[in-house]
């Protein structure tokens, strides 16, 4: 069975566990659908920008759901193995 994808030599694919494409494929999904709630970062496992989310959707008025649908796309776009690296070793907390 082939890969769909070369492997990147800056990311082995030994490090990703193999739960992280269903974590990471639920985390965009919620961020573009529900960004504004935070539940892509509660996903993540990062209580605290969750309800940064929150607290920045409320004080705006609706319109910080915006960087939860950035988010959300974001993670969708990057192969797993970047995913993996910048949100789930480094915790990057936005974008």
């Amino acid at each position: 069975m082939s890969q769909p994808f070369p492997p990147d030599p800056l990311y082995p694919s030994s490090q990703v566990p193999p739960d992280l494409p269903s974590k990471k494929l639920a985390a965009g999904i919620l961020g573009i659908l529900l960004g504004g709630l935070g539940i892509h970062r509660f996903i993540l496992g990062d209580v605290t920008g969750g309800i940064l989310r929150i607290v920045i959707t409320v004080l705006t008025c609706g319109l910080g759901s915006l960087i939860g649908l950035v988010e959300g796309v974001i993670y969708l776009v990057k192969t797993d193995a970047e995913f993996y690296q910048t949100y789930v070793v480094e915790r990057r907390p936005w974008f």
